[in-house]
């Protein structure tokens, strides 16, 4: 009988499979509201609980195994110091958002709120209207008016030096994701912050000053991500040479490069700043964790620039957001064909899924699901995370019709 890691570890190896793997919540771009999940416990018969708020960002729930079980899930997520392989009743505390949510926190003390039912975070704010939070210009203030700002080398470096791994952190993470792999035939996917690439088109001085300083400053650049990689393979390498073996995904970078019609910048950019960068990481993952699954995750109108990506070394491209641009799930899938697995891309998350009626939501998912398995190199999940407005009647419908697929 096939585990779910088997399956998983098939369809990304491009090879035949019993069904369609299936992931919720595996990384923080494929989960599920915290305000739409306690709706989905109900409506699957299960017993109700304070929803994990895992990402208090996006406002993300963390489900647990019977949730997992019930929509045949094939994948866990390690995020940081959670997991949802087991029970960890000591990192959760309840916080209940201003009465609006009822649920559990890892620190309460991060929150307050203020007198008109604003929930604060730091700089990030949740009014009452709305469901996630944000800040102002999105945290990415710009001045156009002035020069550009260039990013501190030395600066930056010292903080980075400062994140290094030690070896005793290298052990306690190794320990814990070996917990997770005997715990679960699940597989395994690691989203650990002190292993992905700072390397993003939206990246230092945000998506307003990045891209430009990438035409006008190239060589500044070079040598920003020059540090940046040094740093990041460092910590790839302590931790993947110990923990590589528990590990079945790893999440690279999370690098936005598309808008709703096309690229933020032009593939001769990613071509000269990113690619050489990203091989770089990748090659050191597949050095020395080589059963390991490299995955980007890279919103929009990416599809010019796909064969960038594996030519960057990647083995996962998500979250196949063929909605966006003019090219539809088919130019996706055969772009991708045997030379990069897709992860996502289940279902129009734009229109049909939070539009559609539930008949339209499984039409869709039918007609899909059934190219994106030619030839393997699929998992499936919406693309995207399911947000709060999404009934449960839809999320269980996605599911259960990906189910029924035959391979």
């Amino acid at each position: 009988m096939t585990t779910p890691r088997e399956r998983v570890m098939r369809a990304l190896n491009f090879q035949p499979t019993d069904r369609v793997p299936r992931d919720l919540a595996g990384m923080r771009s494929t989960g599920i509201s915290v305000f739409a999940y306690p709706p989905l416990i109900a409506a699957l018969g299960l017993p109700p609980r304070l929803p994990k708020a895992e990402d208090t960002y996006q406002m993300l729930a963390l489900p647990e195994l019977d949730v997992l079980d019930a929509l045949e899930i094939d994948v866990v997520t390690i995020a940081d110091d959670a997991t949802n392989a087991f029970d960890q009743p000591d990192l959760w505390k309840p916080y209940d958002f201003g009465g609006r949510l009822p649920s559990v926190v890892r620190d309460p003390s991060r929150f307050h709120k203020k007198p008109d039912g604003t929930i604060v975070q730091g700089r990030l704010r949740m009014p009452p209207s709305s469901v996630v939070f944000d800040e102002v210009h999105g945290g990415q203030p710009l001045d156009l008016m002035g020069d550009i700002p260039k990013p501190d080398l030395d600066e930056i470096k010292r903080a980075l030096d400062a994140r290094l791994l030690t070896d005793a952190q290298v052990e306690a993470k190794r320990a814990f994701y070996q917990q997770v792999r005997e715990t679960t035939d699940r597989a395994v996917f690691l989203n650990d912050g002190a292993v992905q690439m700072p390397i993003a088109i939206g990246g230092w001085g945000g998506l307003g000053v990045f891209p430009l300083l990438c035409v006008l400053e190239p060589d500044h650049i070079h040598a920003l991500h020059e540090i940046y990689t040094q740093y990041t393979e460092h910590n790839l390498r302590a931790l993947m040479s110990a923990a590589g073996p528990y590990v079945d995904v790893i999440m690279m970078s999370a690098d936005d490069w598309g808008t709703q019609n096309t690229t933020i910048a032009s593939p001769k950019v990613c071509r000269d700043l990113f690619v050489p960068y990203w091989r770089r990481l990748n090659d050191a993952v597949h050095e020395v964790a080589p059963e390991t699954k490299t995955f980007l995750h890279s919103c929009g109108a990416i599809y010019d620039v796909i064969d960038l990506v594996i030519e960057g070394g990647f083995d996962v491209l998500n979250p196949v957001q063929w909605c966006a641009g003019d090219h539809g799930y088919k130019e996706w899938k055969d772009r991708a064909r045997g030379r990069i697995a897709l992860w996502g891309g289940g279902v129009d998350s734009q229109h049909t899924l939070p539009l559609g009626t539930v008949d339209d939501v499984i039409a869709e998912v039918r007609e899909v699901v059934s190219y994106m398995l030619q030839d393997s190199g699929f998992v499936f999940c919406n693309i995207h995370n399911i947000m709060a407005e999404i009934a449960p009647e839809k999320v269980i419908a996605m599911y259960q019709t990906a189910g029924e697929i035959q391979v």
